[in-house]
Order: C-alpha cells, then structure tokens, then sequence
C-alpha cells in the first residue's frame, strides 16, 4: 500500500525531505486547511498568505505528477482521519515542523482511538544547522552569543570568506550601517502581485470566517506573493533595487515608507518558497558582480545566516520550557488597541500598527523598538505579547516569536539571548524616525499628560528594576543617570507612569 505525504504550510518546496524521498506515483501528498486554526486569530493577511501558498503550491505538485489531495474541514482530525480510512493508507510520512505546539499536535492527533495508519517523522532540512548540530555547537558554554555562532556560520558555509578571514577584514559592519534618516527618505518601490483566482478564492473564504471569528487586519489589497516563482521575484527585486541601500538605513523608520530597503523575503523563506542557504548565494553572487558596499551585503547575510539559524538553534535548545519565561514578572495585559492594530495616541506606535493592520507587516526596528521595546517599559505579560505577535506578522511562526520577542525583545528570559533588555526612550524614537513629528505627545518631557509615553516609562522602568540592573555591565550606567534624576522629579515619571492604564506594573 503506497504511504501519504502530508505536506504542512511552512514546508512549501520540492526537495523538502518528506517529498524528497519519493517520485511521483510513489505516494499521495495531502494538504489541509482547518478552520479551527482561526481561534487564535490571526491577521487576515497572513492567512491569506498561508492558505493560498499552501493552495498554489498543491497546484504544482499536482502539474509535476503528483496525486495531489486538498482537504478542507474544522479541524485537522475531521479531515484527515476520514481521509485515511478513505484511501487505506497504512503509513503518514511528514517532515517535521519546526513549531512545537505543531507537532506535539499532530502526535495527539495519532494517538487517537480512531486514527488508522502509522505517522512517520522525517528530519526536517529547511534549515542549515539541525538542532543537533547547533547543540553540540552550543556545548556548556556559559553564555550563548549570536555574533560567534555567525563567525562559525560564515566558516562552515565559507560565505563572504577570503580563506580564514572575513572579507573586509572584519566580520561585522554595524558602524557603517544604521544611520538616522534624513529628510525626505525614501526608498525604492516594493514588488506586489495581484491577486490570482486561487488567492481571490482564498480571500473570499477567508472574508466569510473574518466576522465569526473576530480575524484582525485589512484582507484587501492582499499583494503578498504566493509561489515559489513570485518569491524568487521578490528576491530579484531586492537584489537589482534595495540591497545596495539596505545597510546605511536598515533601522530608519519613516512615515508612509513602510518596508525602505527591506528585503522582504523573510515570510517566503519560513514557509519554504526560498531556500536559504540559495538565498545566501544569490546574494554574494550578486556582491561580488554588482560590486554591492559590503556593509550593505554583509548586514542581510548576517540576518539569515546569524540570526534566524540562531534563533532557530536557541528555540530548540533551550526546550519547551522557555516559552513560560516572565524573568521581570510582567503582568499587565496587552491593551485593547494592540488587538483593535490603533488608536493609542502615540504617534509611533500607531503609525507602526496601522502599517501592520494594511499588510501583517512591520520590519525588525519597528518591532523591537516600538512594539516590544513599550511592551518591556509597560509590562506586559510577554506569554500573551508573543502570541499576538505570533498571530499578527505574516512571517510569523512560533520557532520565531518565542526567541524574538520573549529573548530579544522582552528580556522575559534574563538575558539567556540578549545581553541587555533593549529599552529606550522617546529619544531613540525621535533620532531614529519621523514618528514624533505628528505626535501630540511632547518627545522632551519625561513627566505629565503630554509628556512622551517612552520617556515616562523607561525612567519608570529603570526605578523599577533599579537593583536587578545596578551592577549590570551594559546598564549600570543607566542607574547611575537614575540616581542623579532628582526625587521630586522621579515622583512626578512614576506617578504619571501609574496613570496609564495599559502599562500599571507593581511598585518597584
């Protein structure tokens, strides 16, 4: 009896292992689309995305050969089991998801009385470094930084190496990049696509479950490309328009110029229409015939080499457990006009969340720098601002949201992957972007109803956590600024910061 591939909607590639090890004619492939993974809801635009990938690419396994299967019900079980039985397939082959709570489901799911056949679980090859690989990389080392397991990246995959050396003679660039945007910034267009009749049909599905189940975000204009063809597009785009500007401007945010020079890649990447070590050698390709500024070149490498590997390697690494991670006891609830994408007043954040609402988009300094840098001064409880987050961003997935936002971001684990929490005040704000300018809130003040939200709450969360931070190498400096600040004056932060009712942590 010939086994079953069910390929999952981040495994969109032909040589993902589990097709990898079949001709077509040797197994059917199965796909499903449950409704029941809208009770988190997620941003209209990433389901889109989701489903009509996972839809486009069943269409082309089917045009290679393939005895392709789409199913469609309320949850995975009611799908799938009846099909099973339907078809007598005594043996389920998947490659393994990256995601946890994914496959942990799947396995309940073959646990049932009534599911029929064998699941088999192949490794997964959507990454460059296997878990195993990464652990034994990590070792007992006593602290985990990103900046080494790149150098060893960069080695192992000899990307941007002239033998031994980095290229440049050095292995990192960030002082050419990361300038403050002048003027008039503005970067090249986007590639969009229009919607085909696969993706309309998505969309009008999607926009009849939107009321039920209360989906967040704009479903139209819906432009996201959803073949592996449109992603490869995307990635020429960037090459021929934005990779020469990327570096100088990477952390630059400017109103109504939403993605600059980003590469946009990174949700074609997670779900598997791009393969990223090929991306990798696209790029230096491109480097060494474009004669592209290697700080430019060398600052997206680092993004797909370094940080996603390793973040991917962390998730795995430090296990389940880290996903209950609350290390400075963040409580508060994440307001209401997160999950309603506006309406908080401050000008940088819902220039940010309105951006997000038109797309599921925000690039990597909107997020860290907006989004969680309030949700860390604020308090939030960063096990419910990392599923929003997860639900929101259309390269979203929890392998990258739980190091991202609860490492990164919220400082939740203790500095196990950032050294220090990234807080920051309306200062970074106001040199970093143009979103202070149509602020009503005043960027200079740190205490009042006018005064800026950031400064009031980096002071206040400073007081707060002023002896956890004291002797801290990367922060002790800030305390002592603290200290400084006159008493009187502290009062006035702390009690102008216990007056906004979305941010109310515990007394320090």
């Amino acid at each position: 009896m010939a086994p079953a591939i069910w390929v999952l909607n981040d495994q969109l590639h032909q040589a993902q292992a589990a097709l990898a090890g079949y001709e077509p004619g040797e197994a059917s492939v199965v796909f499903v689309e449950a409704e029941a993974l809208l009770r988190v809801r997620p941003h209209l635009q990433k389901q889109i995305l989701f489903w009509s990938a996972q839809r486009h690419f069943a269409a082309e396994l089917q045009t290679a050969g393939w005895d392709v299967h789409q199913l469609e019900a309320v949850s995975h079980g009611e799908a799938l089991i009846p099909w099973l039985k339907q078809q007598g397939i005594s043996r389920l082959v998947v490659m393994a998801p990256p995601d946890r709570p994914i496959r942990q489901a799947i396995e309940r799911l073959s646990q049932q009385a009534e599911w029929p056949c064998e699941l088999e679980w192949i490794d997964n090859n959507q990454f460059l470094w296997t878990a195993e690989e990464f652990s034994r990389w990590a070792g007992s080392k006593k602290q985990l930084r990103m900046e080494f397991f790149y150098r060893e990246g960069r080695r192992r995959f000899n990307v941007l190496m002239d033998g031994d050396q980095p290229q440049g003679g050095q292995w990192n660039f960030d002082q050419d990049n990361r300038k403050p945007p002048p003027k008039g910034l503005q970067g090249p267009d986007p590639l969009w696509f229009e919607p085909d009749a696969i993706t309309t049909a998505v969309i009008a599905k999607l926009k009849a479950l939107a009321e039920p189940y209360e989906l967040p975000g704009d479903s139209e204009p819906f432009r996201w490309g959803v073949t592996q063809h449109q992603a490869q597009q995307v990635l020429e785009h960037f090459i021929a328009t934005r990779l020469e500007g990327f570096g100088p401007y990477q952390d630059a945010m400017v109103s109504g110029e939403p993605t600059l020079w980003h590469s946009l890649i990174s949700p074609y990447i997670n779900l598997g229409l791009l393969q990223p070590l090929d991306v990798i050698r696209q790029l230096e390709q491109a480097g060494r015939e474009r004669d592209i500024p290697l700080a430019s070149l060398e600052g997206v490498i680092r993004q797909l080499l370094g940080w996603r590997e390793f973040t991917h390697g962390l998730y795995h690494h430090f296990g389940e457990d880290y996903s209950h991670s609350n290390a400075l006891e963040a409580l508060v609830p994440p307001p209401e006009f997160l999950h309603q994408l506006g309406g908080s007043g401050m000008g940088c954040v819902d220039t940010v969340l309105g951006e997000l609402k038109e797309r599921g988009y925000a690039h990597h300094i909107q997020r860290l720098m907006v989004l969680t840098n309030l949700g860390l001064m604020a308090g939030w409880n960063p096990q419910e601002l990392t599923s929003w987050f997860q639900a929101q961003f259309v390269d979203a997935h929890h392998w990258v949201m739980q190091t991202n936002v609860l490492g990164m971001g919220l400082w939740a684990d203790a500095g196990r992957l950032g050294s220090k929490p990234y807080a920051a005040s309306g200062r970074y704000i106001n040199k970093m972007s143009t979103y202070c300018k149509v602020c009503h809130f005043d960027q200079t003040k740190r205490s009042g109803a006018d005064a800026c939200p950031f400064n009031v709450l980096y002071w206040d969360f400073m007081a707060r956590h002023q002896e956890r931070f004291r002797n801290h190498p990367r922060m002790a400096l800030m305390i002592r600024q603290l200290d400084r600040i006159d008493p009187g004056e502290l009062d006035a932060i702390r009690s102008t910061a216990s007056g906004l009712e979305w941010a109310q942590p515990p007394a320090a």
